[in-house]
């Protein structure tokens, strides 16, 4: 099962994109009594959200909070949380907007605001930060943040399987899953049941072409690029010394005329890690834009 486009708040929906609600033959999945009292039961931080991401985001405390742009750069801070490979969610307000990101391992993987989902609404916390808004960070321990990176903008047809791993959720409540066990429990709820199915390994969000266009179009090879790429010339022994396997990679790409953002989510980089090279690529002379 993947994840697939749709309007926030649709809930499950067919051909022709009017919602479906799916009647479930047998319940089945609930915990058993005797089990109930070991699975924890988290409270939801957001309770009344319209995201469906915000809707079943568990309470924790903020390792970090009241942060803004006067004095905390959010590239500085995303880079930071990157390279400490941390887990959880951020949340940015200003007055009634507010925005949702969910990491997992350090990465930027779901993210939702009321009116988007996935780039857009990453685009979208970072535009209110650039606002002005309050940003806060709380942490989750990495099988909740593996099971919320597939909570996007639809649900899908519930389907238990042995390995299944993902968010189940329903009038009722949602259950946390993680390969077909039930690890946690929340009074948070759709109108209708469905699922959204964790991926294997969470993708990347790459920001939109709107914050972000260095990384989205295309750059050419100048000669010493070429070169650069050549290992019997001096210039590639001298391009490796300076940049190493990153950089060579990266300028392997480009002259394959993959975008960086093409690149970062192939490779799975940060784009804050290409920026730089890229830069100093062009200034440099070894590649130019178109």
């Amino acid at each position: 099962m993947s994840q697939g486009e749709g309007q926030p708040g649709d809930g499950l929906r067919r051909e022709g994109g009017r919602p479906e609600p799916h009647r479930p033959e047998a319940s089945g999945n609930e915990p058993p009594e005797e089990l109930a009292e070991w699975i924890p039961d988290l409270a939801p931080m957001f309770p009344t959200a319209s995201p469906f991401l915000a809707r079943f985001l568990p309470q924790s405390p903020p390792t970090h909070a009241g942060l803004k742009v006067h004095f905390c750069d959010l590239h500085a801070f995303l880079k930071y949380l990157h390279e400490a490979a941390w887990y959880g969610y951020l949340h940015a307000t200003l007055g009634d907007q507010s925005a949702y990101v969910l990491l997992f391992e350090g990465r930027t993987v779901t993210a939702a605001a009321v009116s988007a989902t996935g780039e857009q609404a990453l685009g979208e916390l970072l535009n209110l930060y650039e606002q002005g808004a309050v940003l806060n960070a709380h942490p989750l321990p990495p099988t909740y943040a593996h099971v919320l990176s597939g909570v996007g903008s639809r649900a899908w047809k519930f389907n238990l399987t042995e390995d299944f791993t993902g968010l189940h959720a329903r009038p009722t409540g949602a259950i946390f899953y993680v390969r077909g066990e039930i690890i946690a429990t929340m009074p948070a709820t759709l109108p209708y049941e469905g699922a959204f199915p964790a991926p294997l390994r969470p993708q990347t969000l790459i920001l939109p072409s709107s914050l972000a266009g260095w990384a989205h179009r295309p750059y050419a090879m100048m000669l010493r690029g070429r070169d650069a790429l050549n290992p019997i010339l001096d210039v590639h022994r001298a391009f490796r010394a300076q940049y190493g396997p990153v950089g060579l990679a990266l300028l392997r790409a480009l002259h394959d005329r993959l975008s960086p953002a093409e690149y970062a989510m192939r490779s799975d980089l940060a784009l804050h890690d290409l920026e730089p090279l890229v830069q100093e690529f062009l200034k440099t002379g070894y590649i130019r834009e178109g």
